[in-house]
């Protein structure tokens, strides 16, 4: 017999993926994903971020972005958004090649978060490698965190 909190959490965990997958469903009719603003807020006024005058990450791409630089909500800085001219291959947005680092996208999304740290900090802050064992455990975290660069999240 299958006590009352197994059932609790077999009815919690159907819940969920029923939710995770309406979510995706949504998400695949969202109006072309690729041409999307990449966004980020940076604690500064707007009359100190120039379109002419971007940090040497977002510089390298030249003419193949586009990039917008508004007054962030609230007078909390300027809000510095970016996005690729051109659309990319469908080949380089599949899953396969996100997960193998070659999506062009995760390249950008790298410049304009190195491009708000030197905005805001003057230097590109980079974390200790994390000391892992060579455990399974380790290697997961290895790999996560190495993904986690491209994505920005985990």
């Amino acid at each position: 017999m299958v006590s009352w909190k197994t059932r609790g959490a077999i009815a919690a965990g159907l819940a969920g993926a029923v939710v995770v997958a309406r979510r995706a469903r949504t998400n695949r009719s969202a109006p072309t994903a690729p041409h999307r603003w990449l966004v980020v807020t940076v604690n500064r006024p707007p009359g100190d971020v120039q379109a002419d005058k971007l940090p040497s990450p977002l510089q390298e791409y030249g003419d193949r972005i586009e990039t917008r630089i508004d007054a962030a909500p609230g007078g909390r800085g300027t809000e510095l958004a970016v996005r690729f001219r051109e659309p990319q291959p469908d080949a380089t947005r599949s899953v396969f090649a996100r997960s193998a680092g070659a999506d062009p996208r995760q390249e950008l999304r790298r410049a304009l978060r190195d491009a708000k740290s030197l905005l805001e900090a003057g230097e590109v802050m980079r974390p200790d490698e994390p000391t892992t064992r060579s455990t399974p455990g380790g290697k997961l975290v290895g790999l996560l965190s190495r993904r986690a660069g491209g994505e920005g999240v985990l």
